[in-house]
């Protein structure tokens, strides 16, 4: 990191172009929005441009990196890693659709085996780390196709046009002589004691890293696995409260259910963790009747899913469907019985090497049994059964 600076925000300008570029819906929504001139009687809303003023004025953090990256991939990880960072230290949400988090970066090009960085130039606003990948690769493979046919690259700021994926130029980019800084004779400096350093420092929470290292070591997890479970704080916090809620259950099968259908449930709702009507104290619970052989997994899956429509506990739902697996190994041996004795010809397939009607019989007891048998308990018992057969 090269440093940290305080700026005020500035105005927006929102430039429209109505051609076959622009949407017709965001052409129409920003000319109800727009005084419309009139210029000779006639009125002018074909090009024009808008100036937002709102968020003038208003402090914003500027954290500048040094030229460290090298790859579209790194970038964004780097962004997402910040991006995790200051969620964690609570001091910003991270929504870059809203625009409370902006990243803007520099790109460059040089030479293999050169040191001295090229002609760079500055991608603005950026709202999403697909626009960030992209658009930082966009702007590498034009720098290197301009180097290629003997051509300057400009120094200037670009804007991403997310629907085209192309750069578009907006202005000319200054040196940091050009802005003319001087110093503010109203501002004292400011002394910072290492003190107070300390202090803040002992205050911070456990970061995003340290968590993912604690995780694998006290979890046995991978580190993906950790990583993932680590990325947002809100989300660590919950699988946390899940283990606690379900010791007995491996955190690596917590995990998977956690970032499998926990989170696939959580998007199509278009929620996060803290408006989830799943509870950890829920989620446990309904894995540990799938790890008890209460229900099966696919069973669990719905059961899940049941749970985020009506907010009711997986034992009601369970117990209102009549779900619970069974696992009466003679009521389960008296259905593998019925299949083998059904089924004559494919057991003696079976027997003389066809390994592959061994799941079909599998299939026909487990729909004799509704879905409701425990496999577990029914591959047993079709292996032990087929065995007294093959050694009559």
């Amino acid at each position: 990191m090269r440093r940290v600076h305080l700026e005020e925000d500035t105005g927006k300008l929102t430039h429209v172009l109505r051609d076959e570029h622009h949407d017709q819906a965001n052409h129409d929504l920003a000319i109800h929005n727009l005084q419309s001139q009139t210029v000779g009687g006639q009125t002018e809303t074909e090009s024009y441009s808008l100036v937002d003023l709102n968020r003038a004025g208003v402090p914003l953090l500027e954290i500048v990196s040094e030229p460290d990256l090298h790859t579209p991939e790194e970038v964004r990880a780097y962004g997402m890693t910040l991006r995790s960072l200051l969620r964690y230290l609570g001091v910003n949400s991270g929504e870059l659709q809203k625009g409370v988090l902006r990243i803007e970066p520099n790109v460059s090009v040089r030479p293999a085996g050169s040191l001295e960085l090229g002609t760079r130039t500055e991608i603005k606003n950026l709202n999403s780390f697909r626009a960030l990948e992209r658009s930082v690769a966009y702007e590498i493979q034009r720098h290197s196709e301009l180097r290629r046919q003997g051509k300057p690259v400009i120094q200037e700021t670009r804007g991403w046009d997310d629907v085209h994926e192309v750069t578009v130029p907006q202005r000319s980019k200054e040196e940091a002589d050009d802005y003319r800084y001087f110093p503010e004779p109203d501002l004292p400096p400011l002394v910072v004691e290492n003190e107070w350093i300390e202090q803040v420092r002992r205050s911070l929470p456990e970061l995003p890293m340290a968590r993912s290292h604690r995780f694998q070591r006290q979890y046995g997890l991978k580190a993906y696995d950790a990583e993932v479970m680590t990325a947002e704080r809100l989300v660590a916090d919950f699988f946390e409260e899940v283990i606690a809620s379900a010791p007995e259950v491996s955190p690596k099968t917590l995990a998977n259910w956690v970032s499998g259908e926990y989170f696939s449930l959580l998007n199509q709702g278009g929620m996060g963790v803290e408006h989830s009507p799943v509870t950890a104290q829920a989620l446990a619970s309904l894995v540990r009747m799938v790890a008890a052989g209460e229900i099966n997994q696919n069973t669990g899956k719905a059961v899940l899913a049941e749970m985020f429509k009506t907010g009711k506990s997986p034992e009601e739902i369970v117990a209102e469907g009549g779900l619970r697996q069974i696992s009466d190994a003679g009521l389960i041996a008296g259905l593998v019985q019925k299949v083998l004795a059904e089924n004559p010809e494919q057991v003696a397939a079976y027997l003389n090497g066809k390994a592959s009607l061994g799941r079909w019989l599998f299939g026909q007891v487990a729909r004799l049994a509704g879905g409701k048998a425990n496999p577990h308990v029914i591959q047993q018992e079709l292996e032990r059964q087929l065995a007294e057969q093959r050694n009559k």
